[in-house]
């Protein structure tokens, strides 16, 4: 008598199934991950992004970008300064970015470094008219937002809030310090010339405050 022997299909019982079902169900979960995920260099506008707000990060990128944009402006000492004795208001519109406290207008200068006090170098410059006083920013301490505001091109819906828009200029002003001031010792710098690259908002026509973006002294 022939025996048959038949072989049942091992079917997985209920835990054992259980274990299955939630590990092709982890599976595909990891799989959606996967697919949703972005790889970002560490260093990059991305990875400045995720961070939030790096004011070193931002400065070290946007002041070249205004350096560049204020030396291709520049108008010499001597000729905006006539412009603006003759008229303020033409003279702000014709070389300067507006903003809210006054126009920023960009200038060249070559003269002389005089008597330093605080933060502040005063400047004879060549041929200037007379009653016009100029002074440099020359550290240690930079203050205000000029350079931020010098073209019109950083504007405060760019940033989160308040903060991170003064931060903004904070910044670019420390940049500026470490690649137009770092290799200049403030002190010294009484009696020696120079030809100067920079900014200053117009308030009064006759008081200058400028603060830099190139300093090249003889």
């Amino acid at each position: 008598m022939n025996t048959q022997i038949q072989y049942a299909t091992a079917k997985p019982t209920g835990s054992k199934l259980k274990i299955i079902t939630g590990a092709a169900a982890i599976v595909i979960v990891i799989g959606a991950i996967a697919a949703d995920t972005k790889v970002v260099k560490i260093g990059s506008e991305h990875d400045v992004r995720e961070q939030g707000f790096q004011p070193d990060a931002y400065g070290a990128q946007e002041f070249p970008k205004v350096q560049m944009d204020v030396a291709q402006r520049a108008v010499d000492a001597v000729a905006l300064a006539t412009a603006v004795l003759a008229d303020k208001k033409i003279a702000g519109e014709k070389y300067g970015v507006a903003t809210t406290t006054g126009p920023v207008l960009p200038v060249s200068l070559s003269g002389t470094f005089g008597d330093r006090k605080a933060n502040l170098n005063e400047f004879k410059v060549d041929g200037m008219p007379d009653g016009v006083t100029v002074r440099i920013q020359t550290g240690p301490a930079i203050n205000g937002t000029d350079l931020r505001d010098a073209t019109g091109k950083i504007e405060f819906g760019q940033f989160t809030n308040q903060i991170e828009y003064q931060n903004a200029g904070s910044a670019i002003n420390n940049e500026m310090k470490k690649a137009t001031l770092g290799s200049i010792d403030p002190e010294k710098l009484t009696g020696k010339t120079a030809k100067i690259v920079g900014v200053f908002k117009l308030i009064n026509p006759k008081n200058w405050l400028v603060t830099p973006v190139k300093v090249d002294v003889k």
